[in-house]
């Protein structure tokens, strides 16, 4: 954020600066959804609602799963959430008790092991690399469990990496935390933004109904602002998630729930759908660009709109490369130091939710930088 603030600083100097750091879809949401807001506003449904969500929205998302992932999830186990981030913070209220660890990757979205620690857990840091696509392994796993462990929190795709962890070693995963009584939290925020198999992704609530999983309208319906997302829970935990979200957060934004609604009508996700291939795209574009200009990119990703890039053959960290990289060509990427603590100094995360033009404006200035830095 502190790098966001210096190229807003630039930008409102009048340089032209390219952002590739917020992980922000460019685009905004359709105009179906703002017209559904407009007729929701217009109607004055702005009231408390239920705290997990109004019913026609919960009854959207399960209709969602059947028809997107073929799972079967019954409204009673979805609740809405004031974003993903909401979501998460619920869960750990949940299950973490003082002193528990929850396993997560290290790079990893650095929010995650705050929501542990806000609860007075601590997050047990699993150091991945390459070789596992910067993803959790049922070997990792049992490598680095211990008596303090109660669960895992597990992103796929994940946030910095754009990576997915294989559907078979999620089950795995998956199979050894129910061995040892634990949970699992699989945050599937940009399962929408998949990539392999044309876009046909696969929800980790195939392999059973004891698993929590957060997704959000922020990313693939690009409604960040909104902050609307939603939790999939046991039917044996649903009413402690609810007590949870009644003392917590009352309830979602009763507008964004409205609005949501039009998320899922056919001509809607006929717009989603295409800009999943229009991310695709950047991303075909952006991999032999930048692997041309000496990048290193160990993960191609299959999802999301990241891609992590090894940056240790210039001879600077990530931090000072991104820094001169802002202060010269004004592109802004962000240094690995924001998502860990496992070879920070080597990579970069660039965000590619941003319009083509740019993306190629900003690869004649990384190439012209690239070319002289030392």
């Amino acid at each position: 954020m502190e790098l966001v603030k210096r190229a807003n600083a630039l930008a409102a100097l009048g340089n032209p600066v390219i952002h590739m750091s917020i992980g922000e879809p460019d685009f905004t949401a359709p105009p179906q959804v703002i017209a559904a807001l407009e007729m929701a506003a217009r109607a004055g449904r702005t009231q408390y609602t239920a705290a997990t969500g109004i019913a026609p929205l919960r009854q959207a998302i399960s209709d969602y799963y059947l028809r997107q992932f073929d799972v079967c999830v019954p409204t009673s186990r979805i609740i809405v959430t004031a974003g993903a981030s909401a979501a998460l913070s619920l869960a750990c209220a949940a299950l973490v008790n003082p002193g528990d660890e929850v396993l997560m990757t290290d790079p990893s979205y650095p929010c995650n092991r705050h929501f542990v620690a806000a609860c007075d857990g601590r997050a047990r840091l699993v150091p991945v690399g390459p070789e596992s696509r910067f993803q959790l392994t049922d070997a990792l796993l049992r490598q680095h469990w211990n008596p303090s462990v109660r669960g895992a929190l597990l992103a796929t795709p994940a946030n910095p990496t754009g990576t997915s962890i294989p559907f078979g070693e999620l089950g795995l995963i998956l199979a050894s935390l129910r061995e040892r009584q634990a949970f699992a939290i699989v945050d599937e925020i940009y399962l929408g933004l998949s990539y392999e198999n044309q876009g046909k992704a696969r929800s980790a609530l195939e392999w059973g109904e004891d698993i929590i999983v957060t997704n959000s309208f922020s990313k693939y319906f690009s409604m960040t602002g909104w902050r609307l997302g939603w939790l999939v829970v046991p039917d044996y935990w649903a009413d402690t998630f609810e007590k949870l979200a009644q003392n917590l957060y009352i309830c979602p934004s009763s507008l964004a729930q409205h609005a949501a609604l039009a998320c899922f009508e056919p001509d809607t996700m006929a717009i989603f759908e295409q800009r999943r291939l229009e991310f695709q795209q950047r991303r075909d574009y952006l991999l032999p660009q930048l692997r041309a200009m000496g990048f290193v990119i160990p993960a191609p990703p299959d999802g999301a709109f990241y891609i992590y890039l090894d940056c240790s053959r210039f001879g600077k960290d990530s931090s000072l490369f991104a820094a001169d990289l802002l202060e010269q060509e004004y592109v802004s990427l962000v240094p690995g130091d924001d998502f860990g603590f496992h070879e920070p100094k080597r990579y970069l995360r660039l965000s590619y939710a941003t319009a083509m033009p740019k993306l190629e404006e900003a690869m004649l200035r990384m190439a012209r930088f690239t070319a002289s830095y030392c």
